[in-house]
């Protein structure tokens, strides 16, 4: 159960509280990571940490549901404005792997959740997987891209975009993003046949 604050203040302290666990998730893991660390962190009594949550794995989870809303919000932003879909996989390729740049120990705690919170990260990703289909479909009834089964587009589309986070943003410092999403989108928008 949320704890929301009634102050500006207490709404502050479980701000830096969520920032304090994700930076500590992120570079510790879940297993290791302890209240103690969150608090010491956040620079804030251990006790604190109760009046806003009730356990670490709640405070995980609320930062699994975060990065789905994040994500969501920034490839929402992204893509508005395309012209097409092809257009918006494009975009939105690009702005999902500059966001795991500038937040990768949130999309750390993403992973983690495959093992600590099994329901957190199945709707992370169906919910989003849910929403892309939606997105997919309307393409094809507008002739934008061509017809398929957009679940499984969804899907795949997903794991690359995922893939290329892990491998040259977590796995590398930030190499030339634009570089990457654009030969993964010749790929998407071309497929693999001559």
């Amino acid at each position: 159960m949320d704890k929301i604050p009634k102050t500006l203040r207490g709404t502050a302290r479980r701000e830096q509280l969520l920032r304090s666990a994700e930076k500590v998730f992120g570079e510790k893991g879940f297993a290791a990571a302890s209240i103690a660390e969150i608090t010491r962190d956040a620079d804030t009594a251990l006790g604190t940490f109760y009046i806003y949550f009730t356990s670490k794995e709640q405070v995980f989870r609320e930062l699994v549901v975060e990065m789905g809303h994040l994500t969501r919000s920034v490839m929402s932003d992204a893509v508005t404005g395309a012209p097409d879909r092809l257009d918006a996989e494009r975009r939105g390729l690009l702005a999902f792997l500059r966001f795991v740049a500038d937040r990768p120990s949130l999309y750390r705690i993403v992973e983690q959740a495959r093992f600590v919170d099994p329901e957190a990260y199945r709707d992370y990703f169906s919910s989003f997987a849910a929403a892309y289909r939606d997105q997919l479909r309307k393409a094809e009834a507008a002739g934008q891209i061509r017809p398929g089964d957009a679940e499984v587009r969804a899907w795949a589309l997903m794991g690359i975009a995922k893939n290329l986070g892990d491998r040259f943003v977590l796995w590398e410092e930030h190499g030339d993003l634009e570089a990457i999403a654009e030969a993964a989108f010749d790929m998407i928008r071309d497929g693999l046949s001559p």
